[in-house]
């Protein structure tokens, strides 16, 4: 393996949200024998710069589902979703009040009233999921404070009207299984857009070139490295298309059970150090 592409949330962070010092440690050797290790994840590329800066680790990044490619401090490739599809997104969730974010080139956008939806979904009946820990389930629920990642808007339409705004993808989060079951449902007629799952409290939606498996071929392009020598390592349904564009899928000891069933071989979960074990077992052959 050549390139390796790793997802974050349940992959390479922890249940505590840390890069533990096993992962660290693999995928510098990995880089040190010439290998090229990418970030492939959901959240937005500045909050991923932000992760890696805190373990003081320079490394390409794929952010906003692979809408958004980065190396070595230039943009590789941007993909975003067209003003109608916005639209149409933006009036379905407010008129259903539902909370959600929207990822732009510009960091990341949220409603004022962020709160307020959370705490009306929270009275239906909620989607339970196990062994969430507190601080994942805080960080999904509450709303940040305004900082040079997170802004807020009384209405989208606020952000159509932003010079050289670019809108990459909307996070949702669906805490009740009858709203994220008629999201879905409304979403899938929408012939211009992806959308997918990296959790089981969310969708997220990407104009639908907008995906891991994209971005993982355009890094390849990029270093000029054939896709049977790439490795993609992730733990949920948004990984599936850099899975199926990888030479080699590995999903974590912890991922859904559906997405184990797709790929090549299965590692130790995220609270084992899964990525160090892949990395060791399948590129530095310890």
């Amino acid at each position: 393996m050549k390139l390796i592409a790793i997802d974050l949330d349940g992959t390479l962070l922890s249940p505590e949200m840390e890069i533990t010092n096993e992962n660290l440690e693999a995928m510098r050797e990995a880089q040190s024998r010439g290998n090229i290790v990418m970030i492939c994840s959901g959240r937005a590329p500045e909050d991923i710069q932000q992760i890696l800066t805190k373990y003081d680790f320079s490394i390409p990044l794929a952010g906003s589902n692979g809408s958004v490619v980065q190396a070595q401090g230039h943009l590789l490739k941007s993909v975003s979703m067209n003003r109608e599809d916005i639209i149409e997104i933006a009036e379905k969730l407010d008129a259903d009040r539902v909370p959600y974010r929207i990822y732009t080139n510009d960091g990341i956008y949220m409603p004022q009233d962020w709160s307020e939806r959370v705490e009306s979904a929270m009275e239906k009946e909620q989607i339970q999921v196990q062994g969430i820990p507190d601080k994942v389930y805080k960080w999904i629920t509450e709303q940040p404070q305004k900082s040079s990642l997170i802004n807020f808007f009384s209405h989208y339409s606020e952000l159509l009207h932003k010079k050289d705004l670019t809108i990459q993808k909307f996070f949702v989060l669906t805490l009740n299984n009858s709203v994220k079951t008629s999201l879905a449902a409304y979403l899938e007629k929408i012939g211009t857009i992806g959308f997918t799952s990296s959790h089981p409290l969310n969708i997220e939606v990407m104009d639908k070139n907008g995906n891991k498996g994209s971005a993982l071929k355009r890094m390849a392009e990029h270093y000029g490295i054939s896709l049977k020598d790439t490795m993609a390592i992730g733990d949920n349904f948004n990984d599936i298309p850099m899975f199926e564009m990888a030479g080699l899928s590995v999903a974590m000891g912890n991922a859904e059970p559906k997405v184990k069933e797709i790929c090549d071989t299965v590692t130790y979960s995220n609270d084992e150090n899964g990525v160090a074990h892949a990395i060791n077992k399948y590129v530095l052959i310890k």
